[in-house]
């Protein structure tokens, strides 16, 4: 029998060196895997989908409280997961709340990020972090499908004709399929990663501000429409409804808007399935419930509510689709879905289509004034949920959450480190998102409207509005002066101004909001 000496010159066998060991190794293996110190579940990094509406109200959904319209797919995301009662978008308008989703940036910050005209290139340069980038990085393959509406290439404007680039591609995504604005602005054709779906060189595509040949408008060809514009919306017509701006060409490319939210679900529901066995990130940016409205036959006139009721029913179904596909694929407790809105609801946006006349005792902005384009509580509290069945459980939560945090947030999930100067305003919101207990989210958020920014510090709330007119569609400025204050734990329809009882709160807030327009606010 062979023997190994030791230091201390004693001598044990191979076989007693062998008990020790196994000895030694039940000791460990007990002391880690023992009931008391085994983890509840070991998950690996989640697929992630966010789920993004298109001018979605608080009061909207019958898990909120809308008794008008029922809407049981959202209500199952509902259900199954975090409803949360305070989360935000950063703006009351679609281009900088998908910009500032994308960057961790408030879009205040860029100059150019207001609505992007039909022409606009790209606003998010390449090389810029972005929650895509960032988990591409760490791995995940990444799908932007639905509407864009912050800008295709380079210069002058698109080259509608070419490859349309940068875009989502030079920004972390493998792959997008686009409405490449948004649906009242021309042009109406598809992007699948870099070119015009089914574009005729024999027919090139034109895009402008000016009418290019005495084509038929909204304005001259008003009584030939099957949707009447209200204001605006009344230059190019296509499939009888006009629009903002002109274009030309491009016939063979151009598709009908009561197609659109089938292009999104089958398109998506393909890219799923083919990335089902590595970890993804789609982004489903619904064109529901934006204008123009005009949803599949199939849900006209399904609702009591006018185009804008069948609108909503058709995104409660495209979020269905989404969600039975993920158990078809034995994906459901695999995936974190994210559901929100890009901001506010309004009713007359530019069309007459029901919105107004058949709204009866439906309250989009739910217990809140305002909606799109304001800074007030309708235009930014919105819709805001989370399910990773088996992870999140069922339940609602008080935590203020915001779009912008999700960049941050889904970074830390997956533990990829972000660049330093990346995603300055997007906060780590994880916790919260994932229904965790006494989970905190944000002390403050910006509401970022058209004419006004609202800052939010705990239950005070200030308005800053630019001049003293700063009225808009959803709302009406009803004080004199430029800076209004509200009291949202006893007055969350801001219906009180309060800023002559406390004006000391109000210089407060105006300094701190003065301080994140100057400078970062994630630490």
């Amino acid at each position: 029998m062979k023997y190994i000496p030791l230091n201390d010159d004693k001598k044990f066998s191979e076989q007693s060196i062998r008990a020790l060991l196994i000895t030694l190794s039940v000791g460990v293996l007990w002391l880690f895997f023992s009931p008391e110190s085994v983890p509840a579940k070991s998950v690996e990094r989640p697929n992630i989908i966010v789920i993004m509406a298109d001018d979605l109200g608080y009061g909207d959904l019958s898990c909120y409280g809308a008794t008008e319209i029922e809407t049981p797919n959202i209500d199952r995301l509902a259900r199954e997961g975090q409803l949360f009662r305070q989360g935000y978008c950063s703006a009351s308008t679609c281009t900088p709340t998908r910009f500032s989703f994308l960057t961790g940036m408030y879009a205040f910050r860029q100059p150019g990020t207001g609505i992007a005209p039909p022409n606009a290139t790209a606003l998010i340069q390449p090389g810029t972090p972005t929650i895509a980038s960032v988990l591409n990085e760490a791995g995940y393959e990444t799908a932007v499908i639905g509407k864009w509406h912050l800008g295709l290439g380079e210069g002058k404007e698109p080259d509608w004709n070419g490859d349309l680039k940068p875009g989502p591609c030079e920004i972390g995504f493998d792959h997008c399929y686009l409405l490449p604005t948004t649906n009242d602005r021309v042009p109406q054709v598809y992007v699948d990663d870099y070119r015009v779906v089914n574009l005729d060189p024999k027919d090139p595509l034109w895009v402008g501000n000016k009418n290019p040949d005495g084509q038929p408008t909204g304005l001259t060809h008003r009584d030939t429409l099957k949707m009447d514009w209200s204001h605006g919306h009344n230059q190019t017509i296509h499939n009888g409804i006009s629009r903002i701006g002109f274009y030309s060409g491009g016939h063979a490319a151009r598709w009908r808007d009561e197609d659109l939210a089938d292009k999104w679900v089958s398109h998506s529901a393909k890219w799923i399935e083919t990335h089902k066995d590595n970890p993804f990130f789609l982004f489903f940016s619904s064109h529901d419930i934006h204008v123009p409205r005009m949803p599949h036959e199939r849900f006209q006139k399904k609702s009591k509510l006018g185009y804008r009721g069948d609108a909503i029913l058709e995104l409660d179904w495209q979020v269905g689709e989404v969600l039975n596909t993920l158990d078809r694929l034995d994906l459901t407790e695999k995936t974190l879905v994210i559901f929100c809105s890009d901001n506010g609801p309004v009713l007359d946006d530019g069309y007459v289509d029901g919105a107004v006349t058949q709204l009866g005792k439906h309250t989009p902005s739910g217990p809140f004034r305002g909606g799109k384009y304001s800074a007030y509580e309708g235009g930014c509290c919105t819709p805001f949920l989370t399910r990773w069945p088996g992870t999140i459980p069922a339940g609602e939560s008080q935590a203020i959450v915001n779009t912008v945090d999700l960049a941050t947030s889904m970074a830390e999930l997956v533990k990829q480190p972000i660049p330093k100067e990346a995603f300055p305003d997007s906060l780590n919101v994880l916790d919260a998102l994932l229904g965790k207990p006494d989970a905190r989210g944000r002390s403050e958020t910006v509401e970022q409207g058209t004419s006004a920014l609202g800052l939010r510090v705990g239950d005070w709330k200030l308005v800053a509005y630019r001049n003293k007119k700063g009225n808009g569609k959803t709302f009406e400025k009803t004080s004199e002066g430029l800076y209004e204050l509200y009291q949202l734990d006893q007055d969350p329809g801001e219906s009180n101004n309060v800023i002559n009882k406390f004006p000391e709160k109000a210089q407060e807030l105006i300094k701190r909001l003065e301080e994140i327009k100057a400078a970062p606010t994630r630490n």
